[in-house]
């Protein structure tokens, strides 16, 4: 009997192992692609302190970041007295250091918007927000960005910055905006 038992426990046991060895766990490679392994050997006694080293960017991610540079640069509005398309000394000091942005980031081009506040006629300041956006344009072609790099559209008194009723409000919205084009 006790052989008996012994027999059986013997092929309980090979089964439970054979079960055992059947079901191991799979494992997959779920890394994408375009990320980094880290091969860890029995020498690296410090891993677990060791920072993750840095993944590069693609291409787009670059692209991204460089566009979002290039609009805080490129973004400052420059503004205007009442009724005129003349720069002041501020905007061409804000004009220089566009040139100087449109040249280190020459893959994207720029919109010059031109902007008036709401007093006179629709079709009046539609044809000075144009004078006000070519002037910035001919300024910027004078310090070296080609026209094929600028575009320039008006929208006269149609997108007010400040909606007020006020010499304060009217003066925010004489403006030229810029905006990254592709």
């Amino acid at each position: 009997m006790n052989a008996k038992r012994l027999i059986g426990s013997i092929l309980m046991l090979s089964m439970l192992v054979a079960l055992g060895a059947g079901c191991a766990k799979k494992t997959t490679d779920t890394m994408p692609a375009s990320a980094t392994k880290v091969e860890i050997s029995d020498k690296d006694t410090d891993w677990q302190s060791k920072p993750a080293p840095a993944r590069s960017l693609t291409e787009d991610e670059m692209r991204a970041q460089q566009r979002e540079q290039a609009q805080r640069e490129v973004g400052n509005m420059i503004f205007f007295a009442f009724d005129s398309f003349e720069l002041t000394p501020e905007s061409r000091d804000v004009l220089n250091a566009k040139a100087d942005a449109l040249k280190k980031y020459s893959l994207f081009n720029i919109i010059i918007e031109g902007h008036c506040d709401e007093r006179g006629t629709s079709e009046y300041n539609l044809a000075l927000g144009e004078r006000r956006a070519k002037a910035a344009q001919q300024y910027l072609n004078q310090l070296g960005i080609p026209d094929s790099r600028m575009t320039i559209v008006s929208y006269g008194k149609e997108r007010p910055l400040d909606p007020g009723k006020s010499e304060a409000s009217w003066s925010k919205n004489r403006r030229d905006e810029f905006k990254l084009g592709n």
